[in-house]
């Protein structure tokens, strides 16, 4: 029996235009099985689907990056492993002399900061509906605050490839992934969403066997192998489909409502 449900956001939850559609708010509240958000976004890029699917449970942001519930008036982190910033300065500079047409923001728990509004920047707004504090990152990274993410948007996949395989060379030891076609998100090497799922799975004292999750990318991957019922959308590559137990209906099909009828046996 499945007593915890965890799903990846875009290109699995949300559809294609980044919203939660009304069949799967009414299977997963029909469900009435906890469920937990695991995202490569921030938390108030989340706050929207927490709202409508009414969850008071722990969710997962930044890849793992940020544990928290959000609670009536704010929001309560109950674990966290943010970037060191002497590696956000490095990075940042980085891609600032090196990839300057790359679209490069960041995000703090509750912010999200760029130098500039480009295309990336209003290709994520579209998405999220989140507009970026335009900030000097100079003048930002003295004020103590924690990073949690670096994303970085390009529409030229292989400029993203190049891009990736440059940072990998610098050996920062962080976490980078590509998390869409057109999306480079760097995290703390420690976030990872199984380290989420491990959080909830000791909170509520529950078996592999007896949690599911669904996703579509690459960095579900650790969340699949941390669940007894992974499933994979139909709209994922053929490299991820390989490692679901059962492939469901695309996201703009509404395949995670049509996952929890046909293989959770939720009536």
């Amino acid at each position: 029996m499945i007593k915890h449900i965890f799903s990846d956001m875009d290109g699995t939850l949300l559809n294609s235009t980044g919203r939660i559609s009304s069949v799967n708010i009414k299977r997963i509240n029909d469900s009435q099985i906890p469920f937990t958000l695991v995202s490569a976004r921030a938390p108030m890029e989340m706050t929207e689907v927490i709202d409508k699917l009414h969850l008071n449970s722990p969710q997962i942001a930044f890849n793992g990056g940020l544990i928290f519930k959000k609670n009536k008036d704010d929001l309560e982190i109950l674990a966290d492993d943010p970037l060191d910033i002497g590696i956000v300065k490095k990075i940042i500079n980085y891609i600032t002399i090196n990839f300057k047409d790359i679209s490069c923001s960041c995000y703090d728990s509750n912010n999200w900061y760029s130098e500039k509004i480009d295309d990336g920047t209003r290709y994520e707004t579209l998405l999220t509906g989140q507009i970026p504090k335009i900030v000097n990152y100079a003048n930002l990274f003295t004020e103590g605050i924690n990073i949690y993410k670096i994303m970085l948007i390009d529409f030229g996949k292989l400029k993203l490839k190049t891009l990736e395989q440059k940072l990998n060379s610098l050996n920062l030891n962080v976490s980078i992934k590509q998390t869409g076609l057109n999306y480079l998100e760097i995290t703390n090497v420690k976030a990872k969403k199984s380290r989420g799922i491990k959080y909830i799975q000791d909170l509520e004292n529950i078996s592999k066997d007896e949690m599911a999750a669904f996703g579509d990318g690459h960095n579900d991957l650790p969340m699949f192998a941390s669940v007894g019922t992974p499933i994979v959308m139909e709209n994922a590559l053929d490299e991820i489909k390989a490692y679901g137990k059962f492939i469901t209906q695309t996201n703009d099909e509404n395949g995670v409502a049509f996952g929890i009828e046909k293989y959770l046996e939720v009536n």
